[in-house]
């Protein structure tokens, strides 16, 4: 899903949020009022538009079911508001990281619905789900490297028929296409330990790209194709930062560091921009607190180097996994805002149209008052 398994990470449905339309100042200066986008699940995010952006794909956990599915949905970029979903995935299984084919007819996922021990694995996960809830205790967030995950392809433009991409043993997650097509980055574990790797579109040709100690995870190609952004704890575990290398996996090189966490980084489809998740966590006694972040970036010389960063939300629930819409004018996130219908905020999408020329004056400010030599 393009977590990783990081015990300090917040539970993103347990926070309360503020109403819909309610922007903090911050939050004002660089957003539209935020507008959910989905409902009716337990709890739903990681959400990614199609190249025309008439669709969004997400994972959703189904009332009744413990594990993530993927659903795709209608999108409507003058006016984004729910809308029925359909889900794509076989319904079994834990399923993640849905990704639109550059052409739309195509969608990405991973999903364990193949473990010979379905049926014991989904009773575990109920019977824990069951004690939780009768304890009253909720769990910290935390992602199981299923053992069983593999890709898979759906055919959207046909009868939604599965094709299986990776039979390595270990797991397969993490996956986005590469902007023309052809290729797929994901990130398996075959090796020992969570690596990002390269395969041709139809799963041949697979290649390893990193190959260092701790978790590598989450990437993404550049708008060029040139870049592979992603986050590693290879400094200190469950630390994520946020690293870039050559799409070859060359001059790998540190964008993040500090003790905090810094996770989920995405590209800007039309400006030299990276957006983040990022966390405070120098203070032990107090929760962190996860917003987005967004920064400038620039490829000299063959050098990749970002300016200092801007915070875009402050809101005091998680606001994580950015995603921009292909114009590059909306921004959707997953957060807990909301009342949740009476019920309380859960974990949804919501959808907000940016303020472009804000977000720049705000990187422009932030590279004149840097440190000389500052650049994270």
């Amino acid at each position: 899903m393009k977590y990783c398994n990081i015990a300090l990470m917040v539970a993103l449905g347990c926070c309360r949020g503020l109403a819909a339309a309610e922007l903090s100042e911050l939050e004002r200066g660089f957003l539209g009022p935020p507008v959910q986008v989905t409902e009716g699940m337990q709890k739903a995010g990681e959400g990614y538009f199609s190249g025309d952006s008439r669709r969004i794909a997400y994972q959703a956990v189904p009332v009744g079911y413990p594990f993530y599915q993927i659903y795709a949905q209608p999108f409507d970029a003058a006016a984004p508001r729910v809308a029925e979903p359909t889900r794509v995935s076989p319904g079994r299984g834990r399923t993640t990281c849905a990704w639109f084919s550059p052409d739309g007819t195509k969608l990405l996922f991973a999903s364990s619905h193949l473990d010979p021990d379905l049926d014991a694995t989904e009773a575990a996960a109920r019977k824990q789900a069951d004690e939780d809830a009768k304890a009253g205790r909720r769990r910290r967030y935390q992602w199981d490297f299923d053992p069983h995950m593999d890709l898979f392809v759906a055919d959207l433009a046909g009868d939604g028929a599965l094709t299986r991409l990776t039979t390595a043993p270990g797991y397969d997650a993490e996956c986005s296409f590469s902007p023309d097509g052809s290729q797929i980055l994901f990130v398996s574990d075959r090796d020992g330990d969570p690596d990002i790797y390269v395969m041709n579109a139809d799963g041949s040709n697979v290649r390893q790209l990193t190959n260092a100690l701790g978790y590598d995870g989450g990437p993404f190609f550049s708008p060029d194709g040139k870049w592979i952004a992603y986050r590693t704890d290879r400094v200190e575990k469950d630390l994520l930062q946020i690293h870039v290398m050559r799409a070859d996996g060359t001059a790998d090189v540190p964008l993040t560091s500090g003790n905090g966490v810094r996770w989920a980084p995405y590209w800007h489809p039309t400006k030299p921009w990276l957006v983040w998740t990022g966390a405070d966590h120098s203070d032990p006694t107090r929760r962190p607190n996860y917003d987005l972040q967004v920064a400038r970036w620039q490829a000299a010389d063959g050098a990749f180097t970002i300016g200092p960063p801007v915070r875009l939300t402050d809101h005091e629930g998680a606001d994580v996994l950015p995603a921009f819409s292909p114009d590059g004018t909306l921004l959707m996130w997953t957060a807990s805002r909301g009342d949740g219908g009476g019920r309380g905020p859960t974990s949804q999408l919501w959808v907000s149209r940016l303020d472009l020329a804000a977000v720049e004056k705000a990187l422009d400010a932030a590279a004149a008052s840097a440190p000389a030599g500052a650049s994270r």
